[in-house]
């Protein structure tokens, strides 16, 4: 790889991690601001969004500079396209936490009702997926990524299952169909981003293997019981061809 191409790849790889860290962040506080019926969480996680969308557009135009320029081939034309892919999918993540906040600022406000269902459990899976794929994204971990994709089963089930429950909720104390709405959009949301982690974990197999797996879903096995996978772990960096050196050229 000429060494100016390695300078932009870096950069690109900095900025990817930057946009993962700050849609992790307000993912996290938008679910507490749930948990905790905190209306100042929920506002920091609409602050946030604009910084998201600018990193999100900074990403995007970081790659089209790179093709233009540089116009990469093989491996490095691959990294490309999945860096791309999963810059959207971290943004979607982003607006979905935002909806998540926005369904926080109204619990806040109102009465607090007992959850008919495992919004905790829900929740804490979304945010696992979202977590792994990541990792996976870092450490270039194939193995992981596909645990990530397993796992998404668990959480539609999850979906379905509260949707049914609040349904039965609702008949038994409409009085409390306000609340129990605000529940079911957010259970609806976690489905959502648990669908975006997924995407993540196929674009990191893709850029590994060059493999594109996302309509084999029944392939993959449930998730083994290591949780960071398997395998020697590296730093996120395009995946090499066999026999190619993987360090930069001078």
């Amino acid at each position: 790889m000429p060494k100016r191409l390695h300078k932009e790849f870096d950069r690109l790889k900095k900025m990817l991690l930057e946009l993962s860290a700050l849609v992790e962040d307000v993912l996290h506080k938008s679910v507490a601001s749930i948990e905790r019926r905190d209306g100042t969480l929920a506002h920091e996680v609409l602050k946030d969004d604009p910084e998201i969308d600018h990193r999100e557009v900074d990403v995007e135009e970081e790659c089209l500079k790179i093709l233009a320029l540089h116009q990469p081939v093989a491996n490095d034309l691959r990294f490309i396209v999945a860096v791309l892919k999963i810059n959207n999918d971290l943004e979607r993540i982003g607006d979905l936490a935002v909806n998540i906040a926005e369904r926080g600022t109204y619990l806040a406000d109102h009465r607090s009702v007992d959850i008919p269902f495992d919004f905790y459990g829900m929740a804490e899976k979304a945010q696992s997926m979202v977590k792994r794929a990541l990792d996976a994204l870092i450490y270039l971990d194939a193995p992981l990524a596909r645990q990530v994709c397993a796992a998404d089963d668990e959480v539609d089930a999850l979906d379905r299952h509260m949707f049914e429950t609040v349904r039965e909720a609702m008949r038994a104390h409409p009085e409390n169909v306000d609340e129990l709405i605000n529940f079911l959009a957010v259970s609806r949301h976690l489905e959502r981003i648990a669908d975006h982690a997924t995407n993540i974990a196929e674009d990191v197999i893709y850029m590994i293997d060059g493999e594109i797996v996302r309509h084999r879903t029944d392939e993959f096995k449930p998730p083994g019981s290591r949780e960071g996978g398997s395998g020697p772990r590296a730093s996120i960096r395009p995946p090499q061809a066999p026999g190619q050196a993987t360090g930069p050229e001078a």
